[in-house]
């Protein structure tokens, strides 16, 4: 397969180091004690530094949620049947589902991406999950979605009954391991389905042994999970944060920092979700999570939770003055 990610990943966006910089003299002299707001100063200073401004902003926030069916979920992976995923779908689009009434809190615009629903991944058991054309396109249409977005925070989620088997297979896959330490309970399934999941990662993995990240993705990914890959890239080369959700969005992300280690430079973890794979994915990034709630929802609900966060690390980096401001210059 050509390699289109190693590709896609020369020549990485940077943030301002300049703007970064006078942001943290700014926060060293605001009216507070110093380092009070300790993550949310970090994170001032991180958004104004990929923004090119010393007035970093949340006003366009956009949440991309890819959806797409699997194959793998035949082998009863999952407590729900894949027909779930295009219920939800039709969830997002009527404004129905909890990420939408997450999203109106935080003030985000709401688009759900068909990358494959009714046209599911082969079985990752026996074969490779798409065609290079097929994850091609997937790739594709996750940059696409960000091309379209218009937005300064990107929020990104899935929906895919299956897709917890398939971020287990990557990260196993990637970052080595038992199938035991990346296999969760994914939506609730029971013990029963619990080895059947630990089984199907086990001979997904042993298939491909070898292979290299995008290899990997290509053989073990759903479409959204692939687009997820497409999204962040896309971000990276306009410079727009991404707040990453939970174990699928983070397996979108994986083969990317497998490729280069800098490439999720540009990416906050909004949340460790119940998942136990997603914890071991977070250690391998170097990112630590802004939340711990125990969610094991997706659709971006933890990462839209966190929307509001960023917001208020903006504005009281900004919009509070520093002593200097408010006393006049010392003798």
């Amino acid at each position: 397969m050509t390699d289109p990610i190693r590709e896609l990943l020369k020549d990485l966006t940077k943030p301002d180091n300049e703007v970064s910089q006078a942001l943290e003299k700014r926060l060293a002299d605001i009216l507070r004690p110093s380092g009070a707001l300790k993550r949310l100063d970090e994170i001032a200073i991180f958004m104004g530094g990929w923004q090119g401004s010393l007035t970093p902003r949340v006003e366009r926030p956009k949440v991309l949620i890819f959806a797409a069916d699997h194959g793998v979920a035949t082998a009863g992976v999952s407590a729900y049947p894949s027909s779930v995923t295009e219920s939800m779908m039709s969830a997002f689009e009527a404004g129905l589902s909890t990420i939408n009434a997450f999203a109106r809190i935080a003030g985000a615009e709401v688009t759900a991406v068909d990358v494959g629903i009714g046209r599911p991944t082969a079985d990752i058991r026996l074969e490779p999950a798409m065609s290079e054309q097929r994850f091609l396109e997937a790739l594709e249409s996750g940059r696409q979605a960000v091309k379209d977005s218009d937005s300064d925070l990107l929020v990104l989620g899935e929906m895919g009954i299956g897709n917890t088997t398939s971020s287990a297979a990557i990260s196993c896959a990637l970052f080595g391991g038992d199938a035991s330490d990346w296999v969760g309970r994914g939506t609730g399934i029971d013990e029963d389905g619990l080895r059947r999941k630990r089984e199907a990662v086990e001979h997904a993995v042993k298939r491909i042994d070898g292979a290299s990240p995008p290899e990997i993705l290509r053989e073990l990914g759903g479409a959204e999970i692939v687009a997820i890959a497409g999204a962040i890239i896309e971000a990276r080369r306009r410079k727009i944060v991404v707040l990453l959700d939970g174990f699928v969005v983070a397996a979108g992300a994986a083969p990317l920092h497998a490729c280069d280690p800098n490439a999720l430079e540009h990416c906050i973890a909004a949340h460790q979700s119940a998942e136990r794979g997603h914890r071991r994915l977070l250690d391998f990034f170097g990112l630590k999570p802004l939340l711990d709630l125990d969610f094991r929802l997706g659709e971006a609900s933890g990462a839209a939770a966190v929307i509001p966060l960023i917001s208020m690390a903006c504005a009281a980096a900004t919009e509070v003055p520093t002593f200097t401001e408010y006393f006049g210059p010392t003798a």
